[in-house]
């Protein structure tokens, strides 16, 4: 119970900023995730891989089963600011979103090189890349030249959502990485000021801090 609430305690005060800060993003939020897609996701990586849905993942899908990205008049031209794009690791992966990358292509062998599961990506198209769980923490990765899975930047999901929050209100801005957090269009957008991806909005962004 204690992870759960962790993961509870963390995701209520940033989605809770996000409602007072970015509503749009807030906008964005799914419901939390049918049970049965969660027993799915969980028996599918038993059955292929041998290994359990990580506990703290199953306990963010019960809160979040995902985002949809919201319309935004101002951005409906360029479409380059995603609303549900509101963590520095990308959007919320739905639990068979988060599977499509993981299993292995029928005949093959499990190429990634430990247990753990992606639940977030900046790259929606693919996902070819983004941040993992499982036991032993949060990190990065991307295919195919980062599947090891041994570095975790964080703890748990708990300390990664906590990392967010402590970022957004007390900073440093850079505390994540080069991409700091700033608004645009009621949006969370994480940008990096050196290298900025954003183009025509980037005249209306502004960093938090």
């Amino acid at each position: 119970m204690g992870d759960q609430w962790n993961v509870e305690t963390a995701w209520c005060r940033l989605t809770d900023w996000l409602k007072a800060n970015a509503p749009v993003s807030h906008a964005s939020l799914l419901p939390p995730a049918p049970e049965q897609a969660i027993e799915a996701a969980d028996a599918q990586l038993r059955h292929h891989l041998n290994f359990a849905l990580p506990t703290e993942l199953g306990d963010l899908w019960r809160l979040c089963g995902g985002v949809e990205h919201q319309y935004i008049e101002a951005n409906e031209e360029e479409g380059e600011v995603g609303s549900g794009a509101f963590l520095p690791g990308g959007i919320l992966l739905s639990p068979a979103d988060a599977l499509w990358p993981r299993l292995p292509e029928i005949g093959r062998s499990d190429w990634w090189g430990a247990a753990v599961v992606p639940w977030l990506t900046g790259d929606e198209a693919g996902p070819e890349s983004g941040h993992y769980v499982g036991a032993d923490g949060v990190g990065s990765w991307s295919l195919p030249d980062n599947l090891a899975c041994d570095q975790p930047g964080y703890p748990s999901i708990a300390a990664y959502l906590d990392a967010v929050y402590r970022t957004l209100t007390e900073g440093p801005a850079d505390a994540m990485g080069p991409d700091v957090p700033g608004l645009v269009w009621g949006c969370l957008i994480w940008e990096d000021p050196e290298a900025p991806l954003l183009d025509d909005a980037l005249e209306h962004w502004r960093p938090v801090h």
